[in-house]
């Protein structure tokens, strides 16, 4: 008799934490982190592109959109490289691998979060930075993953370009044009791309191995790997410097950035030199602040 009020009193909040487990699931099939990269260098190439400042309800809308898109991109990811994450020990605890949530919820989750991203950009954004978006949406999701990720150890290369696009897509929200500074904001996250996956995969080797991915340490081992990695970061080096030499930016962006480039050279220097997975992990990390750093200076020069 006594227990039945609790009982009662308890199934609400029951349904609440499960109600909070199942959106923390959904949200998590969207790499929120991930995301939160691509709409940082989304939202750098619309406040770099001129009279930015005077449409604050497109950059809303774009940056909403195109944060749905890449949700939406990144949960397809996970559902046909489900099989894959099961076998990694940095992708396991993902909700369809640990069958949290089915397949079918996942692809419905996907098509809601891409349509409704490209209905925002479509009509409150311009037809150019939708039809953009959905380009790099197939990009990713299908082309890169479903294609390039389990065929070829030059994935990252190849398909770097639709992780690449988000600057470009920013840009052409606020000024529904795409200029050649718009495209050198692309080329420097595509060559940045190499030095940065390529460090997560040398510490990652035999996951990937194990999962059947031939990312290039598994076919060409780690020292092949290492030293691509400190050539690619010389190739980025060249690349940032270019904002500068064309007038995009000034002396602030281009102190910032040879610093960077110099800590980051050191990072892959070292790590070609003498592998250690740690050294890996520090580059890895490296590279994540080094984009955003990057990013920051260029925008703040810009205003400046």
């Amino acid at each position: 008799m006594k227990t039945e009020p609790i009982m009662e009193t308890n199934l609400p909040s029951a349904m609440a934490a499960t109600i909070r487990r199942q959106a923390g699931d959904f949200f998590a099939l969207t790499k929120p982190r991930v995301v939160s990269l691509i709409v940082f260098c989304a939202f750098i190439g619309m406040l770099l592109a001129p009279g930015s400042l005077a449409m604050p309800g497109v950059l809303a809308a774009a940056t909403l959109g195109i944060a749905l898109v890449a949700g939406a991109a990144a949960a397809l990811n996970c559902l046909i490289e489900q099989n894959i994450d099961r076998k990694m020990a940095r992708t396991r605890a993902r909700p369809l691998p640990r069958g949290a949530i089915g397949a079918g919820a996942t692809l419905v989750w996907s098509l809601a979060l891409c349509s409704l991203g490209l209905a925002i950009l479509l009509y409150w954004v311009n037809p150019l930075t939708a039809w953009l978006t959905l380009a790099t949406f197939v990009g990713y999701a299908l082309i890169y993953t479903v294609v390039l990720k389990p065929l070829t150890p030059q994935n990252i290369v190849i398909g770097g370009l639709s992780g690449a696009m988000p600057p470009a897509l920013g840009w052409a929200a606020v000024a529904n044009d795409l200029p050649a500074q718009a495209w050198l904001l692309v080329l420097i996250i595509y060559a940045w791309t190499p030095p940065h996956f390529w460090a997560l995969a040398l510490y990652r080797t035999r996951e990937y191995a194990a999962a059947g991915v031939p990312m290039l340490p598994v076919t060409h081992g780690s020292k092949f790997t290492r030293l691509h990695i400190f050539l690619y970061t010389w190739l980025l080096t060249a690349v940032t410097l270019m904002p500068f030499i064309i007038g995009m930016s000034g002396w602030l962006y281009l102190g910032v950035a040879l610093v960077l480039d110099a800590l980051f050279l050191a990072y892959t220097w070292l790590l070609w030199q003498e592998y250690s997975d740690a050294a890996a992990r520090k580059t890895f990390r490296y590279s994540i602040f080094y984009l955003s750093a990057l990013f920051s200076a260029l925008l703040i020069d810009h205003f400046l």
